[in-house]
């Protein structure tokens, strides 16, 4: 299997078709869905129609993909999915950052570990100027991740939320991390 993108214990993989039943059932946790969806079950034929086509798209101002599937390296168990695509699919220049784990990979360090590795990669193999990541402002634990790989708060807003979710009222957080910042402390 190809390997995108090692850490001292993260694997990271192009998705495949048959990373269905694992994308299923991460997206079929309440608690890992709770600020996605308000912890809605997930659908199977959406997992397969919808979600795995996003996860398996090239964008070719990277000449890779944007999504891929985490496992752990000592025991290639899936972790969940790590998100760094460009926002422009003409440019590279501005990505966002973004991750679902499962709830046995929570406290970890994985997700740190992680992103921290693929902004890494960004600003030296891919031309990346910007990393942005985004949540709502009560998931203290993805803000907490986004600290800690280096992104700095940028401002709060308030979202259109179709179907409001407990805490969208709050709004939501962007965070941000410049190649010239990245450089001051890699």
């Amino acid at each position: 299997m190809d390997i995108f993108l090692e850490t001292g214990r993260l694997a990271l993989r192009p998705f495949t078709e048959a990373d269905a039943d694992h994308l299923f059932a991460l997206d079929n946790d309440p608690d890992v869905m709770r600020f996605i969806n308000g912890g809605r079950p997930a659908n199977r034929g959406t997992v397969r129609s919808q979600v795995l086509p996003r996860l398996l798209h090239d964008h070719m101002c990277f000449g890779t993909r944007g999504y891929w599937a985490a496992e752990e390296k000592a025991t290639g168990v899936f972790l969940g999915w790590f998100e760094f695509r460009p926002l422009d699919g003409r440019s590279a220049a501005v990505v966002e950052l973004g991750y679902r784990l499962n709830k046995a990979a929570w406290g970890t360090g994985y997700a740190t570990e992680g992103s921290r590795a693929l902004i890494r990669k960004g600003f030296t193999d891919f031309g990346v100027e910007r990393v942005t990541a985004n949540t709502m402002a009560v998931n203290t634990r993805s803000r907490r991740v986004m600290e800690k790989a280096g992104l700095t708060l940028l401002r709060s807003f308030t979202g259109d939320w179709p179907d409001a979710i407990e805490g969208s009222d709050q709004g939501e957080v962007e965070y941000a991390l410049t190649r010239a910042q990245w450089r001051q402390h890699p």
